[in-house]
């Protein structure tokens, strides 16, 4: 029998992959995330799927937004995916694809696959994939896949995500047809929403304090170029003192 791999292995293999430092404002961000994904590889009922790749690369790319230097996120994003025995190719295809099969959905089309036991005409690709999800028993619920179905649902139709009452329907519609959790993915969703908001308002004033600090020095360097300027006397000035 194999050992389970401990949260220590899997962070220590990231850092191997990854060996340049992090960030402080995003590392928290980034061992959290592994963590997550670690915790899931790791169990038993856990079955890797698209929406959950979904779920990864957005988690990813929202909270990894501003990140510098902009080269070193490919290298964590798969750092990470190496840490947890996949590719970050994997992910991402996985991800494309179904935000690709989202354009190609209604808003019509999508509820019905949700409640329907049969596939809506032109969703069948959809539905097939939903199917699995609900009539998995054993189905590991976790808050990445919860926001893979989020960010799904608002490539696929945006205006149900921008009204919180139809959000709130859409929703439940999807927990009552996968047989989730509703409680429980609405409150993982609430957060999501909440940390990305308060995301974007630490990088807002990062970016604040960047540019004033930007100024700053470009003022500095400007009194500095004057005062050298002030110093050098011009050619009329000399050959007047000459002639004098």
């Amino acid at each position: 029998m194999s050992q389970v791999r401990t949260v220590s292995d899997t962070k220590r293999d990231f850092y191997t992959y990854h060996t340049r430092p992090i960030n402080s404002i995003f590392r928290r961000v980034v061992e959290e995330l592994l963590v997550e994904m670690h915790l899931l590889s790791v169990n038993a009922d856990f079955r890797y799927d698209p929406f959950y790749a979904l779920g990864v690369v957005t988690s990813f790319e929202r909270f990894m937004q501003g990140y510098r230097p902009e080269a070193d996120k490919d290298s964590i994003f798969q750092s990470m995916c190496q840490a947890v025995g996949d590719t970050a190719e994997h992910y991402k295809q996985d991800a494309i694809a179904l935000l690709e099969l989202a354009k190609r959905c209604s808003g019509t089309q999508l509820i019905d696959c949700f409640r329907q036991d049969v596939p809506p005409e032109g969703a069948q690709e959809l539905w097939e994939k939903i199917e699995a999800i609900a009539k998995n028993k054993n189905f590991k619920y976790s808050r990445l896949f919860a926001i893979g179905i989020y960010t799904f649902l608002g490539e696929s139709e945006p205006q149900l995500l921008e009204d919180s009452e139809k959000r709130d329907e859409m929703l439940t519609t999807v927990t009552t047809g996968l047989n989730l959790p509703a409680e429980k993915m609405q409150k993982d969703l609430d957060l999501y929403r909440s940390n990305l908001e308060k995301m974007n308002q630490v990088l807002a004033v990062l970016e604040d304090a960047l540019l004033a600090e930007r100024k700053r020095r470009e003022k500095e360097e400007a009194e500095a170029q004057a005062k050298v300027a002030a110093s050098i006397e011009s050619p009329e000035t000399t050959e007047s003192s000459a002639d004098a």
